[in-house]
């Protein structure tokens, strides 16, 4: 049976009238051909008509008492689904702490919102731009472009200027500002092999023979600086987060900026991870810049088999 149905038959009962029930239920006509239906479902009529309005028959009346259970079973099955809902965890990867600013103003709003809502954050290393969505290992993730983004779903929060990390006794480190031409033959911090090439190139801003250690994440990024002596690119929020005796971090012209983004899989649609997602967004929209300046652009999407180059938002 059908539960609008239901509703309606419920309505009308209590009621005792067509038009009051489609008053209370604020539809614009009278529920007649609902009941109808019903009637037909169940194969006899319940109710009779009365100069008053309408009567329960005696089948409408053994109905009446099944209905308003069924009614209340299916509300105690929405409410225990949404409840089960609530409180899953959503697990949150960040790579190379992109968007993490916004962190804490997105979840004052989930607390308020969802306050059964668990989210546990997954910091994922360098090497891994999509921060263990592919594997599973997260279920939405703040990081940056470029990278291969087939099969999953980007949407651009904004972007974060570069800086160059050196030596603090370096000859550039006293330098305002530097150019990435300025860069070239000193030996860099470098991914692995294997890592997505166009994270390793965007990331690397040289030719792949530049001498320097491979790294797997941004602290062995910075001992690759202090105890090696190489250079390398990192983003902005970096000098603010790593800042520490030994190195010197100078803001970086000539490089497009880091363009920090939400992914998620395209292939598995979630209304709490849409949740979460939004109120990341919405955070960082709202969020006064620490560094550089962030406009928001629409959202793009590689769906499976979709190539990257097909989507709106383009590496560079």
């Amino acid at each position: 049976m059908d539960l609008r149905a239901l509703h309606c038959f419920v309505a009308v009962a209590e009621e005792g009238h067509f038009g009051r029930a489609a008053v209370r239920l604020h539809l614009a006509q009278p529920p007649l051909s609902r009941i109808r239906d019903l009637e037909a479902d169940l194969g006899c009529r319940l109710f009779d008509r009365i100069p008053t309005g309408a009567r329960l028959t005696a089948a409408g009346k053994v109905l009446l008492p099944e209905a308003r259970d069924l009614l209340a079973r299916a509300e105690r099955a929405r409410e225990r689904v949404r409840a089960a809902e609530s409180e899953r965890e959503v697990v949150l990867g960040a790579v190379a702490g992109a968007g993490l600013d916004s962190c804490p103003a997105a979840l004052a709003v989930l607390r308020d919102t969802r306050p059964g809502l668990r989210l546990r954050l997954y910091e994922a290393p360098v090497t891994d731009p999509t921060g263990g969505l592919r594997e599973r290992r997260a279920d939405l993730v703040l990081t940056r472009l470029p990278f291969d983004i087939s099969g999953l779903t980007v949407r651009q929060l904004g972007v974060e200027p570069l800086v160059a990390v050196l030596p603090a006794g370096d000859a550039l480190a006293a330098r305002s500002r530097l150019h990435v031409r300025e860069l070239a033959g000193r030996p860099r911090f470098r991914l692995p092999a294997g890592t997505d090439a166009r994270w390793r190139a965007y990331w690397l801003a040289a030719d792949e023979d530049t001498p320097g250690p491979v790294v797997a994440s941004v602290e062995e990024c910075l001992h690759a600086v202090v105890w090696d002596g190489v250079t390398g690119i990192l983003p902005a929020g970096a000098a603010r987060r790593h800042a520490r005796p030994g190195l010197a971090f100078v803001p970086l012209d000539g490089h497009p900026p880091s363009r920090l983004v939400l992914a998620r899989r395209a292939d598995t649609p979630d209304p709490l991870v849409d949740a979460v997602a939004a109120a990341l967004a919405d955070a960082h929209a709202s969020a006064d810049p620490l560094v550089g300046v962030h406009p928001v652009v629409p959202v793009a999407s590689s769906g499976p088999g979709r190539s990257p180059a097909a989507s709106s938002t383009r590496s560079p």
